[in-house]
């Protein structure tokens, strides 16, 4: 059986993130580098693996195999999750959803009132330790939850649809910010969040990203 080599992921390009509130143009551009670094290696990894099966080597006792196939999930994650992070940013943002949208509606409707969700969201952004903060929802239930997701690979929910995504890993903010002033970066971020590609994420049957609708 032939092994054929998958389309190469694109690197996108996200161009309303300049002006930021309280995220500076260098910060962004030093994040976009990295996230680049995703991409590069999602794509690198696919190409090993494929030439990797095409010398019969797909087995779990390979352990080039083996350990290329355990990475994937870090570096596809770190590509996806970025990407989801800067399409929720946006310039000149509105500070809240607009009160008739269906994420408005959606937040009341699990926590009682906005407010009351963005101290659960921030709370779990205040956390100790690196990582994410993810609005999902459960598409089988349309339940709205807050999650906190340590490395890529571990701790996304399998099925559920990102709806919000705060990356708070110290590259995310210390160009901006010190390591003690998280808080401040987080403040920023829900001062830029675009609630209108958030409601879009809400209404998509499936899980939209820039890749994916390029």
């Amino acid at each position: 059986m032939a092994v054929t080599k998958r389309s190469a992921y694109a690197e996108q390009q996200f161009d309303r993130l300049s002006g930021l509130d309280g995220i500076s143009d260098e910060q962004i551009r030093e994040h976009l580098t990295l996230y680049a670094g995703y991409v590069r290696q999602v794509n690198l990894l696919n190409e090993e693996l494929v030439a990797l099966r095409a010398r019969g080597r797909a087995s779990g006792r390979d352990m080039e195999f083996a350990e290329l196939t355990r990475r994937l999930g870090f570096e596809y994650n770190g590509m996806i999750l970025h990407e989801y992070y800067f399409e929720n940013l946006r310039k000149a943002a509105d500070p809240t959803p607009p009160s008739g949208s269906g994420i408005a509606q959606a937040l009341n409707s699990a926590w009682g009132s906005l407010d009351k969700w963005r101290e659960d969201f921030q709370a779990v952004g205040e956390m100790r330790g690196i990582g994410w903060v993810i609005l999902f929802e459960d598409p089988a239930t349309e339940r709205l939850t807050n999650h906190w997701v340590s490395l890529h690979q571990n701790g996304v929910l399998a099925g559920f649809k990102p709806l919000l995504v705060l990356d708070v890993w110290e590259h995310a903010f210390m160009r901006d910010y010190k390591a003690t002033e998280r808080g401040r970066y987080l403040d920023a971020f829900f001062r830029n969040i675009d609630w209108h590609a958030v409601e879009r994420r809400l209404i998509e049957p499936m899980a939209i990203r820039p890749a994916a609708a390029a």
